[in-house]
Formats: C-alpha cells, structure tokens, sequence
C-alpha cells in the first residue's frame, strides 16, 4: 500500500461510475475496483432482449446523456453496454479490473480494502457491488426432487433451446413479464406470480416511476396513486404478449413434484424448465469482517452512511439505501447526493 486514497468505490457498475464522476468534480483521489473483466457492471449478464422501461434522455449517468435508442423509444440492453464502455473512456476514471475485493477491514483510522494479493487503504470506501452475483430463488418443498431444468433470470439469455418446452416463468416484475413475453411465442410458457400483476398503462414508463419512488421515499406522495418501480410497464414485447393473449398470470404453486409442480388446488402439471425472476440480494459479502450487516441482509444506512461504521457509505442497492438508487434513471442522482456526504465526513476526519 503505497497510497492512501480519499475513496476506494468498489465495484465498476452505474453506480460506482456515478459516484466516480461527483468524487472527480470534488477532486478527490480515488480508484474504482471492479470484479468484470469488461465495462457495464450486470448489463452484459442481462437477458439479449432486455430493453430499458425508460427512454435514453431519463436513464443517463451525470455528464453525459445515453444516445437515443437505434430502434424504438428504449435502449437495448447491448445500448446500455456500449454507452456504459464509452462513458468510462471518456472520463478516464482510475479503474482496476477485475479484481475481486474478498474483505475490508479498518487498522490506523483508515480502511484496508483487500483482494487476493493486493490490499489499498483510504479514508472512506463506497460500495457499490449491486445485487446480481446473489440471484434470490425461493425455497419451497420438493424443490430438490424436481428433475427438470431451473435457473435464475441472471442467468437465461434467450429463449433458445426452451422451443416446445412447458416453462414456467416465476416473478411478478418486469423480468418476469418480459421473459414471459418472449417465451411464450416459443414454449408454453405459464407465468406465475405470488398476486396479480400491475399494468401500468402504455403511456407511463421509468420516469414517472423514478419520481414516484423518489416521493415516496421523500414522504411527499400525498397518497397518490400512479405506479411504483414493481409494476410492469408495457414496452413493446410486452405489449404484443398483451394483445395476443398471452399476458396472464396464475398463482404460486404448492410444492414440487419430480416431473412437475402441484398447485394450490391440487392439480398437477408437467413441467420441463423454470425459469426464477424472484430477484436479487444485495451482495456485502466483503463487509462482514465490519460487522455492519445485519439479519437481513443489508446494511443500515443514513444519507448513505453505515450508521455502525462511519466512513462506510453503499451506493446503488436500492430504495433502502437512496430513492430508486438501483436503477440507471437514479444512480446519478443518489451520487449527486451521496459525494457531499463524503465530504463533510472527510472534513471531519481531518
């Protein structure tokens, strides 16, 4: 360790590259560690489908705006890739890859951020490892006597190879309806969820979602009702799945069989593939040696600063550590607001 940097940001994705970009206007020395041995953090791992639910101009990182989509309103995912790529080039930020940070630890009143056989010390250190690698499948009975094939939405890229196949697609969200949505021109593809689905209608997409997480968080809802970041927006695969019938939903079923699943009623089904859009977990693995993660998972958090470890700040994971901080549309902004947290608390340290 021959410096010690003001900020170690660890991983490379929207997130990380967000609080980047404010840690360089404040003229902090820092260095991004990330794990991918290529740009544009969980996007490259997304379905080959994958559209963004909000147009370019909404789902840009501070500095410089996405270009418009090549076809239709929404940004592909291969779009979001490249933008991402070109974003780290043009800001020249100090980023090592892949590196893969296995523990942080405090010693001297500053951080020690280790990987295999390197280690960097700074005053402060921002997460920003995100959720992907820590897929979440629900355990339910006979899960391990089902013969068929399972995989989560991290890892299914196309409906190739499921043609012909009886699939369910679990999970109620986005993921779900659009994985759904392709599979079912292919397979016979049933799409299960734990309640009903929300539409949202064909003219609302990320933006007024963003908003109204960011409100609610905020508490200055005032009770209205226009969507929230769970409910499905109708781009266009979705829509078509719609208008031809094929966006119905049946609840979670029971339990496994090995050939199948049994539902709720007690009917069975034959089963080939399931394909799990349950979500992700945030991944915090590198700070348990902290002692800030708590039973759930997560780490508490105020203005984006573990309240157990200060210094310690997470950007990226969700509504529970900054408004819809998860997504492209609001990673700049929770950065904007994160770096003069940093500030203050480096000022102090001095």
């Amino acid at each position: 360790m021959t410096e010690l940097f003001d900020v170690v940001i660890i991983g490379g994705g929207q997130a990380g590259l967000a609080v980047a970009y404010y840690l360089r206007r404040a003229g902090l020395s820092f260095i991004v560690l990330d794990n991918a041995t290529s740009a544009g953090g969980a996007w490259p791992h997304a379905w080959d489908s994958l559209r963004l639910f909000s147009p370019a101009q909404f789902s840009s990182l501070p500095g410089w705006q996405m270009p418009k989509a090549s076809s239709g309103e929404y940004p592909t995912r291969d779009e979001v890739v490249d933008y991402l790529t070109r974003y780290e080039e043009r800001y020249a930020f100090p980023i090592e890859r892949p590196v893969d940070v296995l523990n942080v630890k405090t010693t001297d009143g500053h951080f020690v951020v280790e990987a295999d056989s390197r280690s960097w010390a700074a005053k402060m250190v921002v997460s920003a490892t995100g959720t992907w690698s820590e897929p979440f499948i629900p355990d339910i009975p006979g899960m391990s006597s089902f013969s068929g094939q399972q995989l989560h939405s991290a890892h299914y890229r196309s409906p190739t190879g499921f043609t012909g196949q009886r699939v369910l697609v679990v999970g109620g969200g986005n993921s779900g309806a659009q994985i759904h949505a392709e599979l079912s021109e292919v397979a016979d593809s049933t799409w299960v969820t734990l309640t009903k689905p929300v539409f949202l209608p064909d003219d609302v997409d990320g933006r007024v979602l963003f908003e109204r997480a960011t409100a609610r968080v905020l508490g200055a809802d005032n009770g209205a009702s226009v969507g929230s970041l769970g409910d499905i927006v109708m781009v266009a695969p979705v829509r078509a799945a719609r208008d031809r019938g094929d966006l119905q939903s049946v609840r979670l079923f029971e339990r496994f069989t090995p050939s199948g699943v049994t539902w709720q009623d007690g009917t069975e089904s034959a089963v080939d593939a399931i394909i799990w859009c349950t979500g992700f977990r945030p991944a915090l693995k590198h700070l348990q040696a902290l002692g800030v993660v708590e039973a759930d998972g997560r780490i508490a958090t105020e203005n984006g600063q573990s309240t157990r470890q200060l210094g310690l700040f997470l950007a990226g994971y969700g509504n529970w550590v900054s408004p819809a901080s998860a997504t492209l549309i609001g990673a700049g902004r929770s950065a904007r607001e994160l770096v003069p947290v940093i500030l203050a608390a480096l000022s102090k340290a001095v």
